[in-house]
């Protein structure tokens, strides 16, 4: 009896060998694979587009802030934090731009196979 199970035990890990070791290549990516570096893609563009004018639209403000705040110093300490804010905000962001398009480059297909 125990040499039926070690027959079917081998004969399930010779499949799984063969099956795992197997180099089949069809040439084509999978659909998930062009999907995900397509919307990686199109993450990226929506960010940047997005992200440079709400920066400067957030420094300009803050630049006026200061500007026109006659001596107020909530006012001033108001507008340093915004400008702050804003730059650090648009580095997070190109830093998020900088970590998708390394994890597109894992992802997409490469030119060299």
């Amino acid at each position: 009896m125990k040499k039926i199970y070690y027959f079917i035990y081998i004969l399930v890990l010779v499949f799984v060998f063969l099956n795992c070791f197997c180099s089949f290549s069809f040439a084509a990516y999978p659909k998930l694979v062009n999907t995900i570096t397509n919307a990686f893609e199109t993450i990226e563009t929506w960010l940047l587009r997005i992200a440079t004018p709400a920066a400067a639209v957030a420094v300009g403000s803050g630049v006026f802030m200061k500007k026109f705040s006659f001596g107020d110093e909530e006012r001033i300490r108001t507008g340093k934090r915004i400008i702050r804010g804003s730059l650090f905000s648009y580095a997070f962001i190109l830093c998020i731009d900088l970590v998708l398009s390394a994890i597109q480059l894992l992802v997409s297909k490469t030119e060299q196979g």
